[in-house]
């Protein structure tokens, strides 16, 4: 054992015996050693644990169950045997799913003390000899005779989020400071930093970036990390969390001349993307009035949507895939993983959906991105402001990808953009309130009046695409008014 460790279950016992005297995911006890006692203890206090929000469950053995004053134990669980099989090991078969219990020895200067650490139930009750325990009290009971607590447990595992889990386990209030940036959160937030490193404490624990620890430390939670480290590659498990941004040399993937990886938390290093992605779209280049005039071929308020939808919709249970921004001569994908939530022909009009609601309230709270539904809004008023295609978004079972594409003249578009805009379109007017005439659909492609049957021939094709339909069939010609065709 590390001094480190030592130290940690030293102060771990001390904060448990501070405990009320019955605490359903703690158990003190001097002898009653007996291994299908312990595999019941197992049981229930993993499902306790879980029932109560916390990470783990304790036994406690040398501690008294009345007065939780130490009096040592000669509890000796590495020579413990069931049969000729050892104690641990028999354990591990007895119990559905295998959690990692483990068994710690700490000399605490009053007498020998031996914690039995038991992970939280994450999927399932965890069951003893193929029996589900739960503690009632200070008992071990069967959970199917508790009905009610059974309900609140499966519960708990569907809605326990990602963001909440531990990142980083047992770290003091100086290391939650050097790992996160605080000052980031203060200034995000518009708020005076405070005068003590208490303070900070007590405003990220508010805020779920941390957790007070059973042994008093700390634990960085997964949305604490993603939002604001310093270096993600500090926490296990979330490297591959980190943005991507990758620009190629024409509109294959064949050349790619620049690749950049961002390391800090999402709140901390948001701009810093916008202004990078932005650094490295293609320049267009347009002649009025005999003066040449350069621009920037996409509007950064959809980059903006595009990379906070990014962050907020991918499924951070997935492992293996990094968010990536793809550059190319002609259109940018952003690509994250996990489907999307909803139908890609309802993106604009469907109730906003997000993955990680925590971190998505917070990053709309300090002006990143929006969790009303608007953010596909927002990007479709961008590209109708350049009078380029609509974004499109792709989707499978494990990936989700945004894209803007730019074309100098709308003779270059292909027929599926045409659709997919009008439709587009159709659907953002509709949702506004607002009427679609051939006016409006000219509008948004920026086709001269003059041209009014190239803006008709989109609307036919988009119509016999099945897309928009007449929003009165029996309307005269020039007043004729479409909607979606879910409308």
């Amino acid at each position: 054992m590390t001094e480190k460790d030592r130290k940690y279950y030293l102060s771990l016992i001390e904060e448990l015996r501070k405990l009320p005297m019955e605490t359903e995911w703690v158990e003190f006890k001097v002898g009653n050693d007996a291994p299908p006692v312990i595999g019941e203890y197992i049981s229930s206090l993993s499902n306790s644990a879980a029932l109560h929000e916390r990470e783990k469950a304790y036994v406690l053995y040398g501690v008294h169950n009345d007065t939780h004053e130490i009096v040592g134990t000669d509890f000796k669980y590495r020579e413990a045997k069931v049969g000729n099989e050892e104690l641990e090991n028999w354990l591990l078969t007895q119990l559905t799913p295998r959690i990692d219990f483990k068994f710690v020895e700490a000399d605490t200067g009053k007498g020998r003390v031996v914690v039995l650490e038991i992970p939280a139930a994450k999927i399932q009750p965890t069951a003893f000899k193929g029996i589900e325990y739960i503690r009632v009290g200070s008992y071990s009971k069967k959970l199917k005779d508790f009905p009610e607590k059974e309900r609140k447990l499966w519960r708990s595992f569907e809605i326990r989020p990602f963001e909440t889990m531990p990142a980083k386990e047992n770290v003091d209030s100086g290391e939650v400071t050097e790992l996160l940036d605080t000052g980031a959160y203060y200034t995000l937030m518009s708020l005076p930093v405070p005068s003590t490193r208490d303070g900070i404490i007590h405003d990220f624990q508010e805020y779920g970036f941390i957790k007070r620890m059973d042994n008093g430390n700390f634990s960085i939670t997964n949305m604490g990390a993603l939002l604001f480290a310093k270096d993600i590659r500090q926490f296990d498990y979330l490297e591959n969390k980190r943005i991507r941004v990758i620009k190629y040399k024409g509109n294959g993937r064949t050349n790619a001349i620049r690749d950049q990886f961002f390391y800090k938390g999402y709140a901390v290093v948001f701009d810093d993307i916008v202004n990078y992605v932005m650094s490295m779209l293609p320049q267009g280049e347009t002649i009025e009035t005999a003066m040449r005039r350069e621009f920037i071929m996409f509007p950064e308020k959809a980059v903006r949507e595009m990379l906070g939808n990014l962050m907020i919709h991918q499924d951070m249970t997935a492992h293996g895939q990094s968010l990536m921004v793809e550059i190319f001569d002609e259109r940018i994908e952003a690509t994250n993983p996990g489907s999307l939530l909803v139908d890609t022909d309802r993106i604009i009009d469907t109730a906003p959906h997000a993955r990680n609601e925590k971190m998505a309230d917070f990053l709309r709270l300090v002006h990143i991105c929006e969790v009303r539904g608007s953010g596909f809004d927002r990007m479709e008023e961008g590209m109708r402001d350049w009078k380029i295609p609509a974004p499109k978004v792709e989707t499978g079972e494990d990936f989700c990808r945004t894209m803007f594409f730019w074309h100098e003249s709308l003779s270059k578009w292909t027929k599926e953009e045409k659709i997919r805009t009008c439709y587009l379109y159709v659907c953002y007017c509709y949702v506004n309130g607002d009427e679609v005439s051939n006016t409006t659909i000219r509008g948004r492609f920026g086709i001269a009046e003059s041209n009014k049957a190239m803006a008709s021939r989109i609307i036919k094709d988009t119509i016999e695409a099945g897309k928009i339909k007449l929003k009165d069939p029996n309307a005269a010609v020039k007043m004729r008014k479409y909607v979606p065709y879910w409308a």
